[in-house]
């Protein structure tokens, strides 16, 4: 198989990009390997400086192309996705043993999370890799690409020893932008305030504190475009995310736009509805009120401090 590109990084000092290796599918079906052993060789270095440390580790596990390393191919009998959940499990178990191994695993919040919902109907099949390289939604409605409930609500995982209750769960509305406020508190850290913080501190959350937690509301994008509001158990759409279609013409998706709307909202509840299959916004007219004033703060706040401009490849005279 050819080579797909090569890799480059800068130095620390701002010099040069330096070619690292050809990104080819060994190095890529290797690179959770690499990933790993960087993280674990970054820990102990920090532990023998006694040094606190934030570890950012993004796997490829689960995100296309999956190509499994050598030791885990054909182990799952269900292909390359399965193969590659499985050595994904692997490596998070490498990382809690080494925690261990240093003596910090009670002082140490883990959170294992997802940041998008899996490709399912928009990208059937990856390459030719002759696996289905998909997951699925299960009762919600969407993935990657959309601002349905299937798009973004994923499971999180999160370990705080002696602080969160062992197998306990929640449903309160929770985004990743919201861990770093919780994670200053919890260090006792101050957070920017040139700049407006979109996460709120959720500890409460976490300790077990508050079953609904600080955030009431969510604001969806695609690209730079606010297309949809949650508020409570309500979802609202400012473009219509009917999909039609199927494989990569489903719209909308990864690869097609959202259409406008007529200049009504549809609006769902999401609790007795996870599927999104009921419009109830004309049963429930009073409930465009609380989403659009969220989106009226927001669009105060980048009056005063204006977004940077999304990235995009299709709209030139933006650049």
């Amino acid at each position: 198989m050819a080579t797909w590109a090569a890799t480059a990084v800068g130095n620390c000092a701002g010099g040069a990009l330096r070619t690292v290796k050809p990104f080819t599918p060994a190095v890529r079906g290797n690179i959770d390997y690499e990933l790993t052993d960087k993280s674990i060789d970054f820990m102990r270095r920090q532990r023998t400086a006694g040094q606190p440390f934030f570890l950012y580790l993004p796997f490829s596990m689960g995100h296309v192309p999956n190509l499994p390393a050598e030791p885990f191919k054909g182990k799952s009998r269900i292909g390359n996705y399965g193969d590659k959940l499985m050595e994904g499990d692997f490596h998070v178990g490498r990382i809690l043993d080494t925690l261990k191994e240093l003596g910090i695993e009670d002082n140490t919040i883990v959170v294992f999370a997802s940041d998008n919902g899996p490709y399912d109907e928009a990208v059937r099949e990856f390459g030719n890799q002759g696996t289905p390289d998909m997951g699925n939604s299960g009762p919600f409605r969407g993935e990657l690409g959309e601002v349905t409930e299937g798009a973004i609500r994923t499971a999180a995982i999160l370990r705080w020893s002696g602080m969160t209750t062992p197998n306990a769960t929640s449903y309160a509305m929770f985004s990743i932008m919201d861990l770093l406020p919780t994670f200053a508190r919890i260090i006792g850290g101050s957070l920017p305030t040139d700049r407006p913080i979109d996460g709120v501190d959720q500890t409460d959350v976490l300790v077990g504190n508050s079953e609904t937690g600080h955030r009431e509301s969510l604001l969806s994008f695609i690209g730079g475009d606010l297309v949809a509001a949650r508020w409570k158990q309500w979802r609202m759409y400012f473009t219509d995310v009917h999909p039609t279609g199927g494989g990569p013409q489903r719209e909308p998706g990864l690869f097609s736009a959202s259409a406008p709307m007529a200049g009504y909202p549809k609006a769902y509840n999401i609790e007795v509805d996870p599927h999104e299959d009921l419009v109830v916004a004309g049963v429930f007219s009073w409930i465009s009120g609380p989403p659009l004033k969220v989106v009226e703060e927001y669009l105060a706040s980048v009056r005063k401090y204006p977004n940077p401009p999304a990235p995009n490849i299709t709209r030139f005279n933006e650049r």
